[in-house]
């Protein structure tokens, strides 16, 4: 094809088509990578926000089957580090699928160990720690529990709110 030719055919719009593909796949490329349900009001890197530090116990010294606290509330869009501890003599499950599912997750550390990907149950084995980094995204309340066989029955349950960011207010 001679220049004369490729100018006609550029002028027509199939150039126009070509650079607006083109710039489509540079801005999506570029960072523009929100998780899903992410809404427009979540500006920037998550990773990069400061973090909020919130622990909870799975269980306690006196074996009790519980979460403390057993409330727990985050905002959405906000990061977070969770910081679960498990001071009992018998490990515990902190099992939260639905709101894992409706979270970003930067990395669960434990130990000198970093883990990548999503997150949906995790064990803690007797005096174990781990801190979960993570980003809310979804509003809602989900259900928290430890999924040893009667350890939910036994009152080991919870809930999680994520409120509605003040970026949506």
């Amino acid at each position: 094809m001679n220049r004369l030719n490729w100018f006609k055919n550029f002028s027509r719009g199939y150039g126009v088509k070509i650079l607006a593909l083109i710039c489509g796949l540079v801005v999506g490329i570029s960072g523009f990578n929100f998780p899903a349900g992410a809404n427009s009001g979540f500006v920037g890197d998550l990773s990069r926000q400061s973090l909020t530090e919130v622990q909870v116990s799975l269980g306690n010294f006196a074996n009790e089957l519980k979460f403390f606290p057993n409330h727990l509330e985050f905002e959405a869009g906000k990061r977070y580090k969770l910081v679960l501890k498990n001071p009992s003599n018998q490990k515990h499950y902190f099992t939260a699928k639905d709101f894992a599912d409706v979270s970003w997750t930067q990395k669960v550390e434990v130990g000198k160990a970093e883990i990548k990907g999503a997150i949906h149950e995790v064990e803690l084995k007797p005096g174990g720690e781990l801190e979960w980094v993570f980003v809310p995204i979804r509003p809602g309340n989900y259900q928290l529990y430890c999924s040893i066989p009667g350890h939910q029955e036994a009152g080991m349950t919870g809930e999680i709110l994520i409120q509605t960011s003040a970026i949506d207010t």
